[in-house]
């Protein structure tokens, strides 16, 4: 590819942008958390078909993916949930084959009086949008649709087989990307362009989700003595996990990239429900908590050291001790994922990379995870992950910012470009 050709995508990116806003817009006032994610999947369908790609939807069966590496289970109701996956056949195959991917699951927005304008209803002020999903990851999605329509634009098509795939549970299992696995899709390389700050994540730590079932003896608070209170219990329990997390970020020091970091392995108590009166001594107590693992990191392993340390803490507790409380894997059973063996899609994107931003690009060490690591772990596909910048993904007032996402779409297209081939339509 010359640079005349470079520059027609590069510029057909700046014409296309408005339009692109316009479509993450749109696409960021649905409200798609989990199990609401149909509008969504319904509009990457039109917008695919609208584009002339083979569109495949379909609704995820989970008896199909429960023995799979990676797969975490469902508690609720999955019977709407969808993947949806548009394909680009080339006339001519000369190129290499891609994957290009975004998650259109959100988290909770929370109190809607905490953000200063509402969550579903995007608005682009100070250069940025903000919105729940506008960031993570919502423009990613759609910027990759648009890098795909810039080539287009250009006068040029690519000369090699390109699937981009829509998935959901994201944010909690990650079966929507197993699922398309399952389903059959492969490619030389795949490309997610998560919110990393324009750089490119190296290694990103696995998540294990789980839930502390805890029981207390219910009693007049009059008599609290003589009663057990599970919301106490599952503090004690609570502080004994913590500790473990301590532990856990020790034996990290040894990690060849998250060394470099000061604390990257993160627990979080993140749900607490429990109780039935503010006068009773509550009889029960459910708390819903996410521990993060490193790559190479066994997930058995690590459940049976939760498993172990909750069984300690509760020996060491009057009415525990004698009443455990029990343990539920509730989500993400996922493990750690470290880019390797991707030296030709890395070079590939060095060159899109450097030709938008200049220089080269920088890694990134991420204590969060992506489904990245389908592709690595399951199938031995190298899977890149950059994207743009932004802040308060999962908190309030969530944006990205609109330069950063106009410089992640035309490296996009060109990394498109550069991997796949292009020739003149």
């Amino acid at each position: 590819m010359n640079a005349e050709m470079q520059q027609r995508i590069l510029d057909a990116v700046d014409a296309g942008f408005e339009a692109q806003l316009a479509t993450t817009r749109d696409f960021v006032a649905i409200p798609s958390t989990r199990g609401a994610e149909g509008p969504c999947q319904d509009m990457i369908g039109d917008l695919l078909r609208e584009r002339g790609y083979e569109v495949d939807d379909w609704h995820i069966n989970v008896d199909d993916l429960k023995d799979l590496r990676g797969f975490g289970p469902i508690e609720h109701d999955f019977s709407k949930a969808r993947s949806v996956v548009g394909t680009y056949r080339p006339q001519t195959s000369a190129g290499k084959s891609l994957i290009l991917q975004g998650h259109s699951d959100v988290v909770p927005a929370g109190p809607l009086d905490l953000w200063e304008t509402p969550p579903f209803s995007p608005v682009i002020k100070d250069g940025k949008m903000f919105g729940r999903g506008a960031c993570d990851m919502k423009s990613g999605t759609i910027g990759a649709l648009y890098a795909l329509d810039a080539i287009k634009a250009a006068g040029l098509k690519p000369t090699a087989r390109i699937h981009f795939q829509s998935v959901i549970e994201e944010e909690s299992t990650g079966v929507g990307a197993l699922s398309t696995l399952q389903r059959g899709y492969r490619a030389d390389a795949c490309f997610i362009p998560e919110p990393t700050g324009g750089k490119m994540v190296r290694s990103q730590v696995g998540v294990i989700w789980f839930r502390l079932r805890v029981k207390g003896h219910p009693t007049h608070v009059a008599f609290a003595g003589s009663g057990a209170n599970a919301i106490m219990a599952a503090y004690h329990l609570i502080q004994a996990l913590q500790k473990l997390e301590i532990e856990w970020n020790e034996r990290a020091k040894a990690d060849r990239h998250f060394k470099t970091l000061n604390h990257p392995i993160n627990f979080n108590p993140g749900i607490i429900k429990g109780g039935d009166w503010a006068s009773s001594v509550p009889a029960w107590c459910d708390v819903d908590c996410r521990i993060a693992v490193l790559p190479g990191w066994s997930i058995a392993d690590h459940q049976k050291e939760i498993m172990a340390c909750v069984a300690a803490a509760a020996r060491n507790h009057r009415f525990l001790a004698n009443n455990p409380p029990e343990i539920e894997w509730s989500g993400f059973l996922s493990e750690g994922y470290e880019l390797t063996d991707a030296a030709a899609p890395e070079a590939a994107f060095g060159k899109a990379f450097n030709k938008v931003y200049g220089g080269a690009v920088e890694d990134l060490v991420f204590t969060a995870l992506t489904d990245t690591r389908f592709y690595g772990l399951n199938h031995g596909i190298p899977s890149l992950c950059f994207g743009a910048s932004g802040g308060e993904m999962h908190g309030f007032n969530e944006y990205v910012d609109l330069d950063s996402l106009k410089k992640t779409t035309k490296a996009m297209a060109l990394f498109v470009a550069e991997w796949c081939g292009v020739e003149k339509a």
